[in-house]
């Protein structure tokens, strides 16, 4: 199994990014002590993990503490001993997919600034997991999340950057990958 897992840290100074390696990590307490390491003094800790060009997990701490997770779909639990680790322990799913599917097409073709989202094709055996507000504050409410990762033809990559880039963490995010 390939995955990317990307940390961002922000501070009052800004955000700074690293590369985290999971294969390590035991179970979700080792993980997020992976994501405090990052930077202990940090507002807000972000880690994004993409595997095989199917899944995604977001998870967020506040201040090294709170964490909250998501999942794209509950099937990485089933697929990887990473998706266990990270979403398996996760039983509330994070919306219905059908009630993301018309709020989200409102809420994209009512910003004007995501032409990708204006049309949205759901995938509909996706099973998003966890808290999809977890970027609520940050400029990425539930739906909006919800449709992007729900979005035909979206990659984790692809919703990674997406996201990072709304919240102001795309260039460090970025230059990881290119490392």
């Amino acid at each position: 199994m390939s995955y990317f897992a990307a940390a961002v840290a922000r501070r009052a100074s800004g955000w700074t990014a690293a590369e985290v390696d999971l294969s390590g990590a035991a179970d979700i307490d080792e993980v997020a002590d992976l994501l405090r390491d990052v930077d202990q003094d940090a507002e807000v800790s972000l880690l994004f993990v993409e595997s095989d060009d199917v899944y995604l997990a977001i998870m967020r701490l506040d201040e090294g503490e709170d964490l909250r997770i998501f999942g794209s779909d509950s099937a990485f639990a089933e697929e990887s001993r990473l998706g266990a680790l990270l979403v398996g322990d996760i039983k509330a799913p994070a919306l219905e997919i059908d009630d993301v599917v018309e709020p989200a097409a409102r809420v994209a073709g009512s910003s004007g600034d995501d032409d990708d989202d204006n049309d949205p094709v759901v995938d509909p055996d996706a099973d998003p997991v966890g808290d999809a507000d977890l970027l609520a504050d940050l400029g990425i409410s539930a739906h909006r999340l919800l449709a992007i990762c729900s979005h035909e033809g979206m990659l984790p990559a692809d919703v990674t950057t997406k996201v990072c880039q709304v919240i102001g963490c795309g260039n460090e995010v970025e230059e990881l990958r290119e490392a």
